[in-house]
């Protein structure tokens, strides 16, 4: 590889990374939340600590570690042994940590973004934490991306292998984010504001958005916001994925149609607060700014509506390459997003992610364009949460001597696309971003460079 090459592959690596460590859940939390003098900032919101009798901090996600450590380091050990803080956080298992005070409870096993019985289990405790808060005490609820899946406790008969049924069921049809939170939170004890509601205390939720455009009733399922879908809605969701109802428990449908459980209302979530400390605008921003700072003209955008398939961003992703072809110098493009990955059948399955997906839908659309790039150029797609589908890696990048070795080799990005079998592709490529959790998760972030 020429050192052409290697500076863009280098350069796209750091502008990623400045955009993640700009979403670093610890430093989010801690630039949100302050003490001065007996006043604790949570926000734009002022609570004395005079009126608080203790602090309990619950919640759940992929950045739960960063951000309990951010409260701790802001509220400081005086505080937090004044107001007898404690808590209980769902995390997957390899973002377990000792910390003074909160539980990180272990949920689930990394990259498997399902429930599990321990979520269940965590969930129980949470719920029964919150239940237990007296008026004068002060509930924190940290949220974060994977929420929904790390905090849930399906609604009586449903069963745990019910609920991931439906899920890998709806995941499979392509099922967008929204509709399968729609109907996820339409059976659950917890999504929807129903946890919110069960607290009697004032309840301040401080949120990492992996949604784009923010929506309170999206993130994680909304178990601090009051919901704008009804059972109406999960049942024509379902209908879409499943006309005959065969495909998914009776259970789920029984539930939906007895209509006995109403809506969370606004009124009664007067005493909760909806905080978001960080989204995926700003590691954007953090990464168009590393990138300007290594010499390259940039140009962003920053995503509010749900992406399509994989495949479609990836031959977008590819008009972008051509776009910056055809400028002087060195340009680059900054965008996030999250893609849909149309699922192949279990026993013909690979192993990828979505991002992986579409890096490789960049190699095929440039193998069958009808015009090369003549110019060096990197293109790089990474979960900003360090996982990317059930795999080891945040995703993939594709560069000009990436892409010539994918020739010189014979490799067919189309069979592996079919197959969604990315990872095996791009781990002969040697072109696989490994990062580990990151203990954030802000949706996916993508870095173009051309020079």
């Amino acid at each position: 590889m020429n050192d052409s090459a290697q500076n863009l592959v280098r350069d796209a690596n750091d502008i990623w990374r400045a955009g993640v460590a700009a979403v670093d859940s610890a430093r989010l939390v801690a630039a949100a939340v302050s003490v001065q003098s007996d006043r604790l900032n949570l926000g734009a919101y002022r609570v004395p600590l005079e009126s608080i009798r203790r602090i309990v901090v619950v919640g759940a996600g992929k950045a739960g570690a960063g951000m309990s450590q951010g409260l701790l380091s802001a509220l400081g050990d005086q505080w937090a042994r004044a107001k007898e803080l404690s808590g209980w956080v769902n995390v997957p298992d390899d973002c377990v940590r000792e910390l003074p005070g909160i539980r990180l409870f272990g949920a689930r096993p990394p990259g498997e973004n399902v429930p599990t019985p321990r979520v269940i289990d965590g969930t129980r405790q949470i719920l029964g934490r919150v239940r237990n808060c007296a008026p004068n005490d002060l509930c924190i609820c940290l949220i974060s991306g994977g929420g929904s899946a790390l905090l849930d406790l399906p609604v009586a008969p449903i069963t745990l292998a019910d609920q991931i049924g439906l899920i890998e069921h709806l995941s499979s049809c392509r099922a967008n984010i929204q509709q399968l939170n729609t109907v996820r939170k339409q059976i659950s004890e917890v999504k929807a504001g129903r946890l919110a509601a069960a607290c009697r205390a004032p309840l301040y939720a401080l949120i990492i958005s992996d949604v784009l455009g923010d929506p309170l009733d999206v993130i994680a399922s909304g178990p601090t916001a009051a919901d704008s879908t009804t059972t109406e809605d999960a049942l024509s969701i379902l209908h879409q994925f499943d006309p005959d109802e065969s495909k998914m428990a009776p259970s789920i449908y029984a539930v939906l149609r007895a209509k006995n459980r109403p809506a969370i209302s606004s009124a009664e979530l007067a005493h909760v607060h909806n905080v978001i400390v960080g989204n995926l605008r700003v590691a954007i921003e953090a990464a168009r700014g590393r990138a300007q700072q290594l010499g390259y003209r940039t140009e962003h955008t920053v995503p509010t509506a749900l992406e399509g398939l994989a495949e479609g961003i990836g031959r977008q992703i590819v008009q972008r390459l051509h776009g910056l072809d055809s400028l002087d110098g060195r340009n680059a493009w900054i965008e996030g997003g999250e893609p849909v990955v149309q699922l192949a059948e279990a026993d013909r399955r690979g192993l990828g992610g979505r991002n992986q997906q579409v890096i490789l839908a960049v190699a095929e659309a440039l193998l069958s364009s009808d015009r090369g790039l003549k110019k060096k150029f990197c293109a790089l797609s990474g979960g900003t949460d360090g996982e990317d589908g059930p795999t080891d890696a945040a995703g993939a990048w594709l560069d000009s001597a990436s892409f010539a070795a994918i020739q010189q080799l014979g490799l067919v990005p189309s069979h592996y696309l079919v197959h969604n079998d990315a990872y095996h592709f791009f781990e002969r490529l040697g072109t696989l971003l490994r990062t580990g959790p990151t203990h954030t998760n802000v949706c996916d972030l993508r870095v173009l460079l051309c020079e």
